[in-house]
């Protein structure tokens, strides 16, 4: 099994004995990925890059908890993405990130315990985060387009009222 299907799997014998178990368990690790995010945000001069062991135990983490880490950020990596079922222990990864995608990405996630970390505002001004929020916000917005009524005129061009023409196609 790889690192990213029991990264898939994570959890899940915690979840067959308790709800309070997986709790705790998601909960732990949600700090672990917030310790991490707040290290290499502090330092984003320094690109994280290593195998996946060395990161792993580099941020107190099991290979398959990195495997999950990487996972998180991977969208928002300027190189492009890791295929993660190819992942092992010796894989070297490079983790550098776009600010702005990584910080869309969290907003998508909804992972305020990650959007609102301090480091962000030494990193984006304020306005570029409410930038990125709005556009984050439009992108999610559905526009629904203008209603044809029976008496219009036909939109296929053909000069008719809509009724008389592709209304009943």
């Amino acid at each position: 099994m790889t690192l990213y299907q029991q990264w898939d799997n994570y959890g899940e014998d915690a979840k067959a004995r308790s709800t309070e178990e997986y709790k705790k368990v998601v909960e732990r690790y949600l700090t672990m990925e917030r310790n991490v995010y707040a290290e290499i945000l502090s330092d984003i001069e320094t690109i994280v890059e290593g195998t996946v062991a060395d990161l792993a135990k580099r941020f107190n983490m099991t290979e398959v908890e990195f495997v999950g880490f990487v996972d998180g950020i991977n969208e928002s990596l300027k190189a492009g993405t890791y295929d993660l079922d190819t992942l092992t222990a010796e894989s070297t990864v490079r983790l550098e990130f776009d600010l702005k995608k990584l910080y869309w990405n969290m907003l998508d996630a909804q992972a305020d315990w990650l959007y609102n970390l301090p480091q962000w505002e030494n990193l984006l001004t304020k306005e570029e985060r409410q930038e990125v929020k709005r556009d984050f916000k439009k992108s999610k917005t559905v526009v629904i387009g203008k209603k044809v009524g029976r008496n219009d005129a036909c939109p296929c061009g053909s000069g008719k009222k809509y009724k008389q023409c592709c209304m009943n196609k």
